[in-house]
C-alpha cells in the first residue's frame, strides 16, 4: 500500500491518495479542494484512479470532488447517504460557519455544484482496490453519514474527522451527536486493534493504541455534562 498525504485547503485537510502497489490502481479519499497536484502525482507515477471515496461530506473534505472528477471523469463517487444534503448543498454550506456570501470567493469558498455521487457507501461492504482490500463502517457523530475505510491486512484506518491525535471530531455542527461520535469510536474504531495506525483528515498520524492510553476523550479525563465538557 502506497499512501500520499496532500494537505489542502486552509483548514489544513489531509486529501490522500491511497494506490496498490502490484496492480498501480488508487483511490482519493476527501479531495479538499481543486488543486493539479493529484493530477500530476497520479500521472508520473503511472497510476490509475479507479474511485473518489468520500468520508463525509463537510465543504473542507468534498470541495475538490468537481475538479478531480473533471480530470478523472471514469472515476465513481461514493458517500454514504446520511451526508447527501451537505454534499449536495455544498455551495452553501461555509455559510453555516457565518462567512458573509460575498467573502466567499476571496477566501477560496466559493463552490460550484458538485458532481452526482455513483452510489452510496454501505455499512459493512468491502471495497476492492487492487490487492488491497477496504472494510467500510458506518460511523456517525461528527455527521450523521460519516464513514470510515478500515484495510485489515495492512492494518491502516482512514477516520475522517472522527479521531484526532489526542482528541475527537467536532459535534456542534449541523447532524454532530457526542454520544453516537463516541459509540462509533468505541465500537466500530478502537475495536479494530490496538496496531491499527490511523489517518486523521486533519493532522499527524497516530495509532488505536496510543489514544487508548492518552487520547483525554478516551481516557475519561474529559467528560461531557448537558453539552459542556468537563
Amino acid at each position: 500500500m502506497i499512501i500520499k498525504t496532500f494537505v489542502l485547503t486552509p483548514f489544513q485537510q489531509n486529501t490522500r491518495v491511497v494506490v496498490c502497489e502490484e496492480t498501480k490502481t488508487a483511490i482519493c479519499i476527501d479531495p479538499g479542494e481543486a488543486t493539479s497536484e493529484i493530477e500530476s502525482y497520479l500521472g508520473e507515477n503511472g497510476f490509475a484512479l479507479q474511485a473518489i471515496t468520500l468520508t463525509h461530506g463537510h465543504f473542507d473534505h468534498v470541495g475538490g470532488t468537481a475538479d478531480l472528477h473533471k480530470r478523472f471523469p471514469q472515476a465513481e463517487i461514493l458517500l454514504h447517504k446520511d451526508d447527501e444534503d451537505f454534499y449536495y448543498g455544498l455551495p452553501e454550506q461555509p455559510l453555516f460557519l457565518g462567512i458573509p456570501r460575498h467573502q466567499l470567493k476571496i477566501l477560496g469558498f466559493e463552490y460550484a455544484a458538485p458532481p452526482r455521487l455513483t452510489r452510496n457507501w454501505q455499512d459493512g461492504e468491502i471495497y476492492t482496490v487492487g490487492n488491497l482490500r477496504f472494510k467500510i463502517l458506518h460511523c456517525p457523530g461528527h455527521t450523521r453519514g460519516h464513514i470510515v475505510l478500515a484495510e485489515e491486512t495492512h492494518k491502516k484506518v482512514f477516520v475522517g474527522d472522527c479521531l484526532f491525535e489526542g482528541s475527537i471530531g467536532r459535534t456542534d455542527l449541523p447532524g454532530g451527536n457526542f454520544e453516537q461520535l463516541m459509540d462509533s469510536i468505541n465500537t466500530k474504531i478502537l475495536t479494530l486493534g490496538d496496531d491499527f495506525t490511523v489517518y486523521s483528515g486533519h493532522g499527524g498520524e497516530t495509532t488505536i493504541a496510543h489514544e487508548k492510553m492518552t487520547n483525554p476523550f478516551l481516557t475519561g479525563v474529559y467528560q461531557m455534562t448537558q453539552g459542556r465538557f468537563i
